[in-house]
């Protein structure tokens, strides 16, 4: 399982477990209704950072795949020209 499902079901939990205690809490109506929009600014704001982290995280590793296959496709045109020369001169 992928660490982004792991903890998408964990903040899915949290949130769940949160809104069912402010919802049970012998509170008035609007003082519930302003706990529970601190609650979903607090996880959103929370989810908007782990998104960017998980983003940040693919970025690095996009950027190394393409260093890495930059490599690769230099060292495949060394290798042709010298099989070139190898051949002209077993050739000529």
């Amino acid at each position: 399982m992928s660490t982004g499902k792991i903890l998408l079901g964990v903040l899915a939990g949290a949130a769940a477990g949160a809104l069912l205690g402010v919802l049970l809490a012998p509170d008035k109506g609007s003082e519930t209704r302003k706990k529970l929009t601190k609650k979903g600014e607090d996880y959103a704001e929370a989810l908007k950072e782990k998104f960017d982290e998980l983003m940040d995280n693919m970025t690095e590793k996009i950027n190394s795949a393409k260093e890495e296959a930059k490599h690769v496709v230099q060292n495949g045109k060394i290798k042709a020209d010298e099989f070139k020369e190898d051949v002209k001169k077993a050739i000529g």
